[in-house]
């Protein structure tokens, strides 16, 4: 799959190709809808596919400050959507110049100058645009001018999740924000996932056997409430079960917000410096202080032996 950063990367030679356009983070299963179906009538039509995205998030440049959290960094929406069988994705740097790109001067600049759209594929609510001027009825009426057609698809799905609301990244960022990341996978279709880097923390964990990758994440990356999880820890493609920790510390009177995972029976790990990835299955408790160290060693103890139950019950489908 091609990756692009901004129009100047687009070959000069670039033929037709079916696009569709959007912040589309997380690559959630209402985004794989409209992506499955912009691949599918690609190969019909024998042209490639292309993804159009947006760096850093539209929301932060027009109303600073306001950055939502990031369900996934833009590596790893490439990557879901290389699953998908997408042929090129188009990031584009949004700034505020390009904020003040009238709906029109949008359409011919990217969608007709440069990708040579022959179809585009978006959902109901697609805005695009100064001020979100455009829709999805400006963006056909242009096309019988521009020699391109526009497919909308309906990227609503809905489950038990969030209490039935539509699958949305807006939902999927509230369900991780509460610590239902049961919830956030039902609409995502897989794990959510946090990356970063390991770092060296205060090594309680090593004190008390048991040892943990304190990871770094990624600045506005969406992290789960403090609590403990099951999931992974997943280093170069290896997915190990883990007990994961999120919060501060209680116990030790901390005040730094950490991520750390504790790679289940795994001894001997060297990981500082390495760029992981933890992948949360289900929410085990709260984040407690006890009373002794004696009763902490207890409950994570505890803590491990229900992680690795919920672990194993879904590895085994």
């Amino acid at each position: 799959m091609q990756r692009w950063r901004g129009l100047e990367d687009i070959p000069q030679d670039w033929g037709r190709s079916v696009v569709t356009i959007g912040s589309y983070d997380g690559v959630h299963r209402g985004h794989q809808l409209i992506i499955g179906r912009a691949v599918e009538r690609a190969r019909e039509l024998g042209v490639p596919s292309v993804v159009v995205t947006f760096d850093p998030h539209p929301s932060e440049v027009v109303r600073p400050g306001s950055h939502p959290p990031l369900l996934a960094p833009h590596h790893r929406r490439a990557e879901l959507m290389a699953e998908l069988g997408v042929d090129a994705v188009l990031i584009l740097p949004f700034t505020t110049e390009f904020s003040r790109l009238a709906p029109a001067d949008f359409i011919v600049k990217v969608l007709v100058d440069k990708l040579h759209a022959q179809l585009v594929i978006e959902g109901p609510n697609f805005r695009f645009g100064h001020k979100a001027a455009g829709n999805v009825q400006l963006l056909t009426e242009f096309g019988e001018t521009y020699d391109y057609r526009v497919e909308v698809i309906d990227l609503y799905v809905s489950g038990e999740a969030g209490g039935g609301e539509p699958f949305s990244s807006t939902l999927t960022r509230r369900l991780v924000a509460e610590g239902d990341v049961a919830g956030a996978a039902e609409i995502l279709g897989r794990p959510h996932r946090v990356e970063g880097i390991v770092v060296r923390g205060a090594q309680r964990g090593r004190e008390l056997g048991f040892p943990t990758a304190n990871v770094e994440t990624l600045p506005h990356t969406a992290i789960p409430a403090d609590g403990v999880y099951a999931g992974w820890l997943d280093v170069n493609g290896e997915a190990m079960p883990a007990a994961i920790s999120v919060g501060t510390n209680p116990q030790f009177d901390g005040t730094e917000r950490t991520v750390e995972a504790y790679a289940i029976d795994r001894i001997g790990l060297d990981l500082y410096g390495l760029h992981v990835a933890v992948d949360f299955l289900a929410y085990v408790r709260g984040m407690l202080k006890f009373d002794s160290i004696d009763e902490l060693l207890v409950a994570m103890a505890a803590d491990v032996k229900r992680c690795s139950e919920l672990i194993s019950a879904y590895e085994r489908g």
